[in-house]
């Protein structure tokens, strides 16, 4: 345990600016999705785009793609956030899944684990230190998650979740460890912003109930 300890701290020391940087944008970015602001985007992008250098740098090559994927879908996903009706209202409001659109989901992701997971496979000659399995796993559920979050669907955060518990182990043994710690505080916000999405997706469904009883 003392040895695990000291590994931690000697690590933690040789955190770069840049890698502080990217954590705490991307604390402010999650807990700003939390609360459906649309400063979760350019306080994203900024994480994203700090995170696509690291990750070639670390020879995480899905997760740079993730991080490239992050960085247009923030664009797009802050047009999308920022759309309104005719009465100023968002057009895009937090609503759950159907079965039909979790069918979707799960083949988005498995389209994606199977396309990362080869790639990297093939590519692992030139970056020596890419985990295939694990990163297309963590990236596959970032794509998901992401792609769900512009739309505001409930279940991203199922898919955060995923991405961040396995991020966790990922980074550590990059020697990334204070992104790893990142995505422990991801993995609780996670859950929280999965409850609050989960309120205000239930408040969405009963004013559509309440407007069609009423029209």
């Amino acid at each position: 345990m003392q040895e695990i300890i000291q590994h931690f701290i000697a690590e933690i020391q040789k955190t770069t600016l840049l890698e502080y940087i990217a954590v705490f944008t991307g604390i402010i970015s999650v807990v700003y999705s939390r609360i459906e602001n649309v400063w979760v985007y350019p306080t994203g992008l900024i994480n994203t785009i700090i995170y696509i250098y690291l990750s070639f740098q670390y020879h995480l090559i899905g997760e740079a793609s993730v991080n490239f994927y992050y960085t247009v879908m923030s664009i797009y996903g802050w047009w999308l956030w920022t759309r309104k009706d005719r009465k100023e209202q968002p057009l895009v409001k937090v609503t759950s899944s159907s079965t039909n659109e979790w069918m979707q989901q799960i083949v988005f992701f498995l389209a994606f684990y199977a396309v990362i997971f080869f790639a990297l496979t093939y590519l692992k000659k030139y970056f020596s230190g890419a985990i295939p399995w694990a990163d297309a796993f963590a990236s596959a559920t970032a794509y998901t998650g992401m792609w769900l979050m512009a739309k505001k669907k409930v279940e991203s955060w199922w898919w955060w979740i995923a991405t961040n518990m396995a991020s966790i182990p990922l980074y550590y043994v990059k020697g990334l460890v204070f992104t790893s710690v990142y995505y422990v505080v991801l993995l609780v916000l996670a859950i929280f912003g999965l409850l609050e999405w989960q309120r205000r997706g239930r408040a969405t469904a009963n004013a559509a109930t309440f407007a069609m009883e009423n029209t």
